[in-house]
């Protein structure tokens, strides 16, 4: 089983880095230095004293001084059933940006929810805001398996009806968003309950613990095989990420360039006729090489897959150039995307950006703005700017053609980033909608 990478979302304090601490303790993942190291800073608790376990993400200076996760930190763990990449995120909403990066990689998401911050006697409690905007994020990003963990029961006088309410009230916004749940797991990453070991009947909960549930969980190149093989094929998109030149070629490959990139979507081989976005010019692939160059001969390259691409003929390819098939639409300069604004300075219609799409920077302007998402309600509004942190629908004329396809069809593709021009900052995430097929032939060629 191919390992797993998952990401631990929510608000700020919910325990996100406890509970990787406590995955890493359980499943005997920490060396005994750390261990000590963590045992310096250790919580007194019924049960006796319990090691700092944030301590084994929290890597910064400034993350141990203020007790908070600012940066991504990735650690990784095996289990005899499974290997798994964890990557903790921060909870507060300045630094949404890196949970976003992260989450655009990972396979599954633990969105955690402190049950102490929530008036849990409540039937109709309210989530927290925090809990709902990286909710409704990790499902945009197309993060295939969501897995909620109501964190601290322990510490409430009733674990048995919050995490009755709070299941409800998880449900319910999973219903309004469309999120498809993979569990709902009652667990305490202090004392460890549920998190490796499960223990039944706790909080009126009988089901597998979150490592149980997480090592059944797929991995989104499983789900894309699966996706490929009901469907018909993609045509190839490859992006040029490293142009080596001639003179440190192989005599045996004809002096001729090569086209190193990964291959975003589709096949190709030897033979294949291809074309260059943006310019249109057309070249057939004489030689295909691995990372280790050797020759792939008569085997196909598969999506997924770096390889070093030798055409039959010299023409004018730069980084950021796309190698795609011939009978593929050059690219497209307008789009309908869904964004979620990261910048302090509010989006604002006429600005123009930079995107980066694959390895490619064009300028883009913002036309208009059709709605925003309220991520209490998810009801959209309409608006005429977008403020930090916020996700709505977007109107974007890219410079240049792009080859852009849904994010649902291609993350790579389907995705970009904007830069403000002035102070070169991230600005936001955009993942291009479904509303119209950019993958359509070129029917001029």
């Amino acid at each position: 089983m191919n390992a797993l990478t998952f990401i631990t979302c929510g608000s700020v304090d919910d325990g996100k880095s406890t509970l990787i601490g406590r995955l890493l303790l359980d499943s005997k993942a920490i060396l005994s230095d750390q261990l000590a190291n963590a045992s310096n800073t250790s919580h007194r608790t019924d049960d006796g004293q319990q090691p700092d376990l944030a301590a084994f993400t929290d890597g910064l200076q400034a993350e141990r001084e203020q007790g908070i996760t600012i940066d991504v930190a990735w650690r990784y763990f095996a289990t005899p059933a499974r290997k798994f990449i964890i990557g903790d995120t921060p909870g507060h909403v300045q630094y949404t940006r890196n949970m976003v990066t992260a989450a655009t990689n990972a396979d599954a998401a633990v969105v955690l929810v402190d049950a102490t911050k929530l008036d849990w006697q409540n039937p109709a409690l309210e989530l927290l805001a925090q809990t709902r905007r990286h909710s409704l994020l990790v499902n945009r990003l197309r993060v295939p398996s969501v897995v909620f963990a109501i964190n601290k029961l322990d510490a409430v006088d009733d674990p048995q009806t919050a995490f009755t309410n709070i299941s409800a009230a998880l449900h319910h916004f999973a219903a309004l968003g469309q999120i498809d749940c993979a569990g709902t797991v009652p667990v305490s990453a202090l004392m460890g309950y549920n998190v490796v070991l499960a223990h039944p009947g706790w909080a009126g909960y009988h089901g597998p613990s979150l490592l149980a549930l997480l090592e059944g969980l797929p991995t989104i190149a499983e789900l894309e095989s699966i996706s490929a093989a009901a469907q018909p094929p993609s045509l190839p998109h490859l992006a040029v990420q490293w142009v080596e030149n001639r003179n440190t070629v192989p005599l045996g490959l004809q002096g001729r360039r090569i086209y190193w990139g990964r291959l975003a979507v589709g096949t190709i081989s030897v033979g294949s006729l291809l074309q260059l976005s943006p310019s249109g010019q057309h070249a057939q692939v004489a030689q295909l090489l691995t990372t280790t160059r050797q020759d792939l001969g008569n085997l196909p390259a598969q999506a997924g897959d770096t390889v070093g691409v030798v055409l039959d003929r010299e023409i004018d390819i730069s980084r950021g150039d796309w190698l795609i098939a011939r009978q593929a639409s050059l690219g497209s300069q307008r789009t309908t995307a869904t964004i979620a604004w990261l910048d302090e300075q509010p989006l604002n219609v006429g600005r123009t950006y930079w995107a980066l799409h694959g390895h490619r920077w064009v300028k883009v302007k913002v036309c208009a703005i059709d709605h925003q998402i309220d991520i209490a309600t998810l009801t959209t509004s309409p608006t005429d700017t977008l403020v930090a942190n916020s996700i709505g629908q977007v109107q974007l004329h890219f410079q240049t053609p792009l080859p852009l396809a849904p994010y649902a069809t291609s993350r790579v593709l389907g995705s970009l980033i904007l830069v403000d021009t002035a102070s070169h900052s991230t600005a936001a995430a955009v993942l291009i909608n479904a509303e119209k097929n950019h993958l359509q032939p070129n029917h001029d060629l």
